[in-house]
């Protein structure tokens, strides 16, 4: 909601929509990715957001999986399937990220090559608490998509 609000505005329009207790504190962690100037091009107008994604696949016996992905970057050769976490503790190395989260952008990963199959596909994590980008190489993904399937 507050990328779309101009910067005057979105103190109150947070106050608004967040609770009480916690509102200054989500704002101001919201307010440091939107003004982390690295970031700029996960908020340019023609950036997808809130994505709904589903698709079987094959790497888990063709079940389907359904999922919404943040930021969807698409440019002529590239799609880059962005998600924001908050986690207090952010990893210092892709792959150090929860398991989980691995699996996630993985299934995101395998779902956008079916339907952008002469694309580049990557996915990254915007990790809010230090509005940091965070790259996942495609092997690290797939290998715990795969661990998903194995167990």
């Amino acid at each position: 909601l507050l990328p779309e609000v101009a910067k005057p505005e979105r103190a109150e329009v947070a106050r608004q929509v967040l609770p009480p207790e916690v509102w200054q504190e989500v704002f101001d962690e919201v307010e440091a990715v939107l003004e982390a100037t690295h970031l700029d091009f996960a908020f340019a107008p023609e950036v997808l957001v809130e994505v709904p994604v589903t698709a079987a696949l094959p790497q888990l016996g063709d079940a389907r999986i359904l999922g919404r992905i943040d930021r969807l970057v698409i440019s002529k050769n590239e799609v880059l399937a962005i998600d924001f976490k908050s986690n207090r503790e952010v990893p210092d190395t892709a792959e150090a990220t929860p398991e989980a989260i691995l699996r996630q952008m993985g299934a995101y990963a395998a779902a956008l090559v079916q339907i952008y199959p002469d694309k580049t596909v990557k996915t990254a994590i915007i990790w809010t608490h230090r509005a940091k980008l965070m790259e996942l190489p495609e092997k690290t993904t797939y290998e715990a998509l795969n661990r998903v399937a194995a167990s």
